[in-house]
């Protein structure tokens, strides 16, 4: 007798919601809005610190205190609501717009904004909370997610690495190389796609010809899933699932998580130049704070005292981010060449001199 084939996979356009623009649950059964009421809470403090901390790093940035920002407006509930899901010990492999992942994981903002700065230790401090340090190049943090995730599962560990990355990232080689890899060696891994609709100035629709990012998941042998990702409850649920097929044994799991960046690709970006301001106009009425604060009113969650508490803390610490970023010392410029290999190379010392001759120039 044949054996039966397997079910094929499919990805539903729709994305997975829990809670509409308008702040109502909606009719989704599949996925569980039961959370504590603390953690309801909880999530949406660190939603609204996000932006308040976003806002800060753009005035940080715009005073000279920094050499440059991605802000992560609009992509809040994303963030914070796959971050909040996984365990202190589940590995994070950021790109660099992640600012909400790593407040979850209680990286202090001034290790982030020293990485900012342009300080060459802004980013050790992130590997002590089991988050990689954020990285610019695109999609080349997929490929040390997998590595991670393989080297768990030979030391028998059940820790689940998670990739951040852009839609942009998708149309990269190392992207493919990664998702290959996860698929062929079931390891445990998410790929964590924010489709925020434009890598710098190029749409998403330059992308990809697919029906959408999730159904690439189809080729390589891996489940693929949307979510609304200006809904924090929504992408709390799917990451948790995805994080606990994965630690079962399951393998990895790409998510496409729809949402939009209200402001700039970076500080050093004017996106006036390539979309207009209806379009902005249009996601702006989508915008996860005021849509999740809603909900809570309605479920006799959200109170004065939780809004009080939440703009004490944003205060405080924007702050401490302003004290731990404006005016610190420069670095040691030998530490960029010294701290590479054990003894500098010829190489890296003509560079050194290369550079001393510029920064002599300009004095």
């Amino acid at each position: 007798m044949a054996e039966s084939s397997p079910k094929p996979m499919t990805v539903d356009l729709v994305p997975v919601q829990l809670v509409d623009p308008e702040g109502n649950p909606t009719a989704e059964r599949r996925y569980s809005r039961d959370l504590p009421e603390e953690t309801l809470c909880w999530l949406y403090e660190m939603m609204v610190l996000t932006r308040e901390l976003d806002i800060e790093f753009i005035n940080l940035k715009r005073q000279g205190e920094l050499a440059l920002f991605a802000s992560c407006r609009g992509q809040e509930a994303a963030q914070v609501g796959a971050t909040a899901c996984l365990r202190k010990t589940d590995w994070l492999f950021p790109q660099y717009r992640e600012l909400g992942a790593y407040l979850i994981r209680g990286i202090p903002p001034g290790h982030v904004g020293a990485a900012w700065r342009g300080t060459w230790h802004g980013g050790l401090e992130f590997t002590k909370k089991c988050c990689a340090p954020m990285s610019v190049p695109i999609g080349t943090q997929t490929l040390h997610a997998v590595g991670a995730a393989m080297a768990a599962q030979r030391l028998g560990e059940d820790s689940v690495t998670v990739a951040f990355l852009g839609d942009g990232a998708t149309s990269e080689g190392d992207v493919h190389e990664a998702l290959n890899f996860a698929a062929v060696f079931t390891t445990p891994c998410v790929f964590y796609v924010q489709n925020n609709q434009w890598a710098i100035s190029m749409p998403v629709s330059r992308q990809t010809a697919a029906a959408s990012i999730a159904h690439k998941a189809l080729g390589y042998g891996m489940p693929g899933i949307r979510v609304d990702g200006n809904d924090v409850l929504a992408c709390y649920t799917v990451m948790a699932e995805a994080a606990a097929r994965a630690r079962s044994g399951g393998g990895p799991t790409l998510i496409e998580a729809v949402t939009y960046r209200l402001g700039a690709h970076t500080t050093a970006d004017d996106p006036s130049r390539y979309r207009n301001q209806e379009e902005v106009d249009r996601w702006l009425a989508l915008d996860p704070i005021p849509r999740y604060r809603a909900y809570l009113q309605a479920q006799g969650v959200w109170s004065e005292r939780l809004e009080e508490r939440v703009a004490a803390r944003s205060k405080r610490t924007r702050a401490e981010l302003r004290d731990a970023v404006f005016g610190a010392p420069d670095f040691d410029i030998d530490d960029v060449f010294t701290t590479v290999f054990a003894e500098i190379t010829p190489g890296l010392q003509a560079q050194r001199q290369q550079l001393r001759a510029e920064l002599a120039r300009t004095e």
